[in-house]
């Protein structure tokens, strides 16, 4: 699968991706057969808090403090502390402790960060990681709670306050749930399934066609 990047100043980039690619429905049911959304939810998880450390860079910023990255103080005077590299004293992108494959995203990041059309990102400040400004969600590696429980506490205390508010008695663990109602999820295939179902179709009814073909000879 490709895709075509919109044109803009830097050109237009050919988006790819490989064999890798996966595409499947992702079930509401958690005991259905299939890929789960607590299952996708525990993925985007993962990746969502996961520090950019673990791709080959570094946890520090490389900006200058004084300037913040700019390399400036003002429109005619350069910084004094990293003398208009905007890079902390003493620091080169090229004797960074990193993977060559970092290292030129870092340097791709500083070098956008310069232009005044992506001032607003902040680049040369997060080039250390990438670019990225940070997560929604982090805890420190030695936490020993992990977000799964978190959730679970979560939709708990969420349950046991609807329950509160409807004069409903708490649930325990022995506590057996019963629905007193349904409603109506669907009917038919998915998407994927229909075309498994159309193409199993046209198979049976042209197996039948040579078979009375045969009949008739």
């Amino acid at each position: 699968m490709k895709l075509l990047s919109p044109a803009s100043e830097l050109g237009r980039w050919t988006l790819a991706w490989g064999e890798q690619l996966d595409i499947r429905p992702i079930l509401l049911d958690p005991c259905a057969e299939g890929l789960s959304e607590r299952a996708v939810a525990g993925y985007i998880a993962k990746y969502a808090t996961k520090g950019a450390e673990a791709s080959g860079t570094i946890d520090h910023r490389l900006s200058c403090s004084a300037c913040r990255g700019r390399g400036r103080m003002s429109l005619m005077a350069a910084c004094g502390l990293c003398h208009g590299t905007g890079l902390k004293p003493g620091l080169h992108l090229e004797a960074l402790p990193v993977s060559e494959h970092a290292r030129r995203m870092i340097r791709t990041c500083w070098d956008l960060g310069a232009r005044p059309e992506y001032r607003a990102l902040r680049l040369r400040p997060w080039a250390h990681m990438l670019g990225f400004r940070g997560h929604f969600s982090s805890k420190s590696r030695a936490y020993s709670l992990t977000l799964g429980d978190l959730r679970t506490a979560r939709a708990r205390h969420r349950s046991d306050q609807a329950r509160q508010q409807h004069g409903l008695p708490p649930l325990d663990d022995a506590t057996t749930l019963v629905l007193g109602h349904w409603r109506f999820a669907g009917i038919g295939y998915t998407p994927g399934e229909a075309i498994i179902a159309e193409h199993i179709r046209q198979r049976v009814q042209t197996a039948r066609q040579i078979a009375a073909e045969r009949e008739e000879s």
